[in-house]
């Protein structure tokens, strides 16, 4: 699909218009039929519609001519948005609707008096300038209202070329934007980007066979033959790579909209730019950091860095063609280093929400590669997990975004912030990403000049960036083996300190799913814990036994223990409800089917026995529940009212099969089984109520849920007794794996 085929498209679509206009009679003075938005544009898509309006003077009266030129065009199967209005009800939409004006500034003639459409063209045009200055602020709160809904095309699982930022829709903006004389864009730049996007959107269509702007998941490799591309990888990369750049040129440009705005409109006469010098080479013109008279790039070899500071710092454009520029004649940095450079890298990562348009500008411009050419690697990938709400590249930006507002909690910020920028740089190959990214970032590390002890920390924190966090959710952190699998790792409080400030930055970009309330105490429980153990193992001590605060017990369930208390407590994620209860066997399983039957998304959970009392706490999505329903549920399913694993137990299709597995390393005192299946309902009801049926106690659960994946680990025990024997806990994964397998209805490729 190229432009010469939209033009053709066009082309039919206008001699079909202008027949239905002659056939009808319309007049050849006072009355015009013209194309607006994309079609006035010239630019259709396979199955767009034909925007029309049919335009006259005030005081002509059109009858029935309207009708009769709509009648043919819908014969002829065409899909038309059609309007009627004189000259002044189009000044008065397009000042009314943002929408409409813009619209409007792509109108173009078919039919009827070629002079009013030159004159309504003009005045559209007149009016768009002469407004600009007022009507600019609403329109970029409009735009930035459709990019929070619709997320950005470079990054979203399922972008719509239209609508999501970087999209066509901001490519129109742009232009409208040119069109005020207030800015201006690079045109090339931009015509190319647009040209590329309305050719997808082309195929699309003809994939689809309808109108379609959002590319879903399994269409990526259908597209991949249409578009003359490799394989899915290379249409996404393809695809997010238009985006990125037509969201780098709305953003860059908005910043220069803002800054003609700030300033007052000129009288008369040529304004040139003031330069205020804010460092060596560089200055601060109309908001944009940018050479200076004196700057001499192939003697300054921190210049790029220093203008890349400067601008995040401020929160200012770096000037994009300062970067090329810079990309064409800096001297290239010495290796290792020197500590100045390292500054300015610090200070660049350390700017907060300054960073994302600078380092955007240095992707875009090439400069990337002169300060980490390991960059690459991670440019544009998307991430595996659902949870990511953007690609690798964009992720570790965002990592470094959030740490620098951690960095008070840390004594070596450009070590949290080095590390943040590094710690996903081993995705995209076979091997585990933290492993494949230990090495490269010590190589980074110590070409950027760290001390050797320094990188290696670096790279210990890129290596176990995941750990915190997956040993938090899965693990018991009363177990004293949890405690000393983490303390092995990291081996100094600095290094933990480091990490979950990492640990923090890295999931809060990644989604507010990966940081939520529960997620974020679990993580802090365990770094406690495991600082409490290298501090002692340092002083040459036992570590203390941190004991946390235990859930006070209902008076009705120690009057009572087959009594349940049962407490609902909204918070930001949803509600944390609580089950308090005599100890059972069985009690868990029950509990959980109760929150499955009510149809109650479990985000995470925990259950342990406190004296002689079973008490567990569920973090759900649900922030409505009644806590009188949820006793009455549990009632029913504790009395064989309610038959919950008959509910529960059946057949669901899956996209992998159910791992079970134990983990005898887990733990000191019990026997650990770790869960992993496709996030569904009753899951933790069917592995509590398999292990109840072997007489088997669940001491504690961790239930963890991260996109579409469920991770659920068991500490198991032999009734008034410790951990299970190998025979025992054989028994057990095999009964939770076979409970686990009724359920599931696995595609061929899965089936042994």
């Amino acid at each position: 699909m190229t432009a010469i085929e939209r033009a053709e498209r066009a082309a039919a679509a206008d001699a079909l218009c202008s027949a239905a206009y002659a056939d009808c009679g319309g007049p050849d003075t006072g009355v015009a039929l013209v194309a607006v938005g994309g079609y006035g544009r010239a630019e259709l898509a396979p199955y767009s519609d034909l925007d029309v309006v049919l335009v006259h003077d005030d005081g002509v009266d059109l009858g029935a001519l309207a009708e009769k030129i709509w009648y043919p065009l819908w014969d002829a199967r065409a899909n038309i948005d059609h309007s009627v209005r004189s000259v002044s009800e189009m000044v008065d939409a397009a000042g009314g609707d943002l929408r409409v004006a813009l619209g409007l500034l792509d109108l173009r003639h078919l039919a009827g008096d070629p002079n009013l459409t030159l004159r309504v063209r003009t005045t559209m045009l007149a009016g768009w300038r002469r407004s600009a200055r007022a009507r600019l602020p609403d329109l970029h709160k409009m735009v930035e209202t459709r990019h929070e809904l619709m997320g950005e095309l470079a990054h979203t699982s399922v972008p719509d070329l239209k609508e999501a930022a970087g999209g066509l829709r901001d490519a129109t903006v742009l232009k409208a934007l040119v069109a005020t004389w207030l800015v201006d864009v690079s045109h090339v730049e931009l015509e190319r980007c647009r040209q590329s996007l309305l050719d997808i959107r082309d195929v699309l269509h003809t994939y689809a066979g309808r109108a379609a702007d959002r590319i879903a998941p399994e269409a990526w490799e259908d597209l991949a033959p249409l578009l003359d591309l490799e394989d899915a990888a290379a249409v996404q990369v393809h695809v997010r790579e238009l985006g990125r750049r037509i969201t780098h040129l709305s953003r860059l440009t908005w910043r220069r909209v803002q800054a003609v705005l700030e300033r007052p409109p000129k009288v008369s006469g040529v304004r040139r730019p003031s330069l205020t010098p804010v460092g060596r080479g560089i200055a601060l013109a109309s908001s944009e950091i940018v050479l200076d008279t004196r700057a001499r790039p192939a003697d300054d070899p921190l210049l790029l860095l220093r203008a890349a500071a400067a601008a995040a710092e401020r929160d200012v454009v770096l000037a994009p063609a300062t970067a090329a520029r810079l990309v064409r004649e800096c001297a290239p940095l010495p290796e290792p280093w020197p500590a100045e450079a390292r500054r300015l890298l610090v200070l660049l990562l350390a700017s907060g929400s300054g960073l994302l348009p600078v380092w955007e500008t240095l992707d875009e411009t090439g400069a990337l590669d002169l300060i980490l050419p390991e960059w690459e690697r991670i440019r544009l990938l998307p991430h595996a997990s659902a949870i990511h709400r953007f690609t690798v590249d964009r992720h570790v930006v965002e990592t470094c975004i959030e740490a620098s507002a951690l960095i008070r909690n840390v004594a070596r910020p450009d070590v949290l912030l080095v590390a943040a920028l590094l710690h996903d740089i081993g995705k995209g190959g076979l091997t585990e990403h933290s492993v494949a990214g230990e090495p490269i970032a010590r190589t980074v590390a110590t070409r950027m000049g760290f001390p050797p002890d320094e990188a290696e920390l670096i790279a210990t924190l890129v290596r176990w960036h995941l750990m915190l966090s997956e040993t938090a959710t899965t693990r018991d952190p009363d177990d004293p083996a949890t405690v000393a699998l983490v303390a092995s790792k990291l081996g100094t409080p600095e290094a933990l300190s480091l990490l979950a400030s990492l640990t923090e930055a890295d999931a809060k970009a990644a989604s507010a799913k990966a940081w939520s309330t529960w997620r974020a105490g679990l993580v802090r429980q365990l770094s406690r814990r495991t600082l409490a153990a290298l501090v002692a193992t340092a002083a040459g001590t036992s570590a203390p036994r941190i004991v946390e605060a235990e859930l006070p017990v209902p008076a009705e369930v120690r009057a009572d223990p087959a009594a349940v208390s049962i407490t609902v407590e909204p918070n930001a994620d949803g509600a944390r409800v609580t089950l308090v209860s005599g100890d059972r066997v069985g009690l868990l399983a029950d509990a959980a089917a109760m929150f499955a039957i009510q149809r109650t998304s479990v985000l995470a959970a925990r259950a342990w026995v406190q004296e002689r009392y079973g008490v567990s706490v569920w973090d759900v999505a649900d922030d409505g529940l009644d806590p009188a329903v949820l006793r009455q549920r549990l009632a029913a399913i504790v009395d064989g009212r309610l038959d919950a694993g008959e509910r529960l137990s059946r057949p669901q299709p899956a996209r992998l099969e159910p791992s079970v597995v134990v983990r005898p390393e887990a733990s000191q005192t019990a026997t650990v089984l770790e869960v992993r299946m496709d996030d569904r309902p009753g899951v933790v009801h069917l592995v509590c109520a398999a292990l109840a049926r072997l007489d088997i106690s669940v001491r504690s659960a961790h239930v963890s849920t991260l996109g579409p994946q469920a991770v659920d680990v068991f500490y198991m025990q032999e009734t008034g007794a410790g951990a299970l024997s190998d025979e025992r806990a054989a028994a057990a994964a095999h009964g939770v794996r076979e409970a686990l397998s009724r359920t599931v209805t696995l595609p061929s490729r899965h089936r042994a």
